[in-house]
């Protein structure tokens, strides 16, 4: 049975080019319903030299100086093979970069195969590296969770627990003592990369919060667009959960708990409910000690070789 996270995902082309303001050179009927569903891409030297041996057509094409330059040496029924040997493989686009002419005979072969060719003068690397990152974020695996998600002194932070517990309320008191609100009630996560979690809220419900006996609330509007953020790195969890007596809590902090989401291990801290105890001061708390430790320091380690260092010189502590 198929996870969750390995469901492929896609965006249009026209939405790629609208965000990078491309310019369209040639649009093929399919231009504005083209989907792109691989984040990999690809600058095709070899493939327009007529080397096609592992050629991933799923690829966005980016020819840059290097290509074009390549190109121009050549007369133009070697052009024609060149471009041929590409656009008949039905890649999603052509992009062509770093200010570089399209060649009449990639214009040629694109109407041929109605592949559509869009340009950039950017840089091409820097192009390069900026449409990976587009596309990473559009297709990167994803799934909704139950809960809250606020960045705390710089941390993301994923609030989880049981329904009524408190996380919108801790939220609200942190949005107060001016952090910031990414998502209420319903937080999506993405897999951006290997080892990094991004959160966001689903677009219908962004930027508002539901608080019993109070109702719906539109947190740009009664504290400020600083006090929201659109997405953020999901840097650890906090799952509340009412106090159990007979439970034993972690004290010192030895002990480091983990969770994953999308196959990726993020720090868990458990904070126990009860009356009297200020959350919001203790996740604020929890975010600088998740910070410290990500710097190398444990104040927990600390203590624990202070301690030893006393037993092993035979001192009282």
């Amino acid at each position: 049975m198929e996870r969750a996270f390995e469901k492929k995902y896609s965006v249009k082309l026209a939405q790629i080019a609208a965000e990078h303001a491309l310019h369209v050179a040639y649009a093929a009927p399919d231009y504005g319903e083209k989907l792109v569903d691989s984040v990999d891409l690809n600058r095709p030297g070899m493939q327009l030299m007529g080397y096609l041996k592992h050629f991933d057509a799923s690829r966005l094409q980016v020819i840059g100086k290097s290509e074009t330059t390549l190109m121009e040496d050549f007369d133009h029924e070697r052009r024609l093979a060149g471009f041929e040997a590409v656009m008949s493989q039905r890649v999603p686009a052509v992009i062509v970069a770093h200010d570089q002419p399209v060649l009449p005979e990639c214009l040629e072969m694109a109407k041929k195969y109605q592949v559509s060719v869009l340009t950039t003068d950017l840089d091409t690397s820097e192009f390069y590296a900026q449409l990976i990152g587009t596309l990473r974020r559009h297709l990167a695996p994803r799934e909704t969770v139950h809960g809250v998600l606020v960045e705390v002194h710089g941390e993301g932070m994923l609030i989880t627990g049981d329904s009524g517990i408190g996380k919108s309320e801790t939220a609200l008191e942190l949005i107060k003592r001016g952090h910031r609100l990414i998502a209420d009630d319903a937080v999506e996560i993405l897999r951006t990369s290997r080892s990094t979690l991004e959160g966001r809220a689903p677009a219908i419900i962004k930027h508002f919060m539901e608080l019993r006996g109070i109702g719906v609330i539109n947190v740009p509007s009664v504290f400020g667009i600083g006090a929201v953020r659109s997405s953020c790195p999901i840097d650890m969890v906090i799952a509340m959960e009412l106090w159990d007596s007979s439970k034993k809590y972690d004290r010192l902090g030895l002990d480091r708990e983990s969770t994953e989401y999308l196959g990726v291990s993020v720090p868990l801290v458990t904070i126990p409910v009860h009356p009297g105890r200020n959350l919001a001061v203790i996740l604020e708390l929890a975010a600088m000690t998740n910070r410290q430790r990500k710097s190398g320091y444990n104040a927990a380690e600390e203590l624990a070789q202070r301690v030893d260092s006393l037993v092993d010189a035979g001192e009282d502590y």
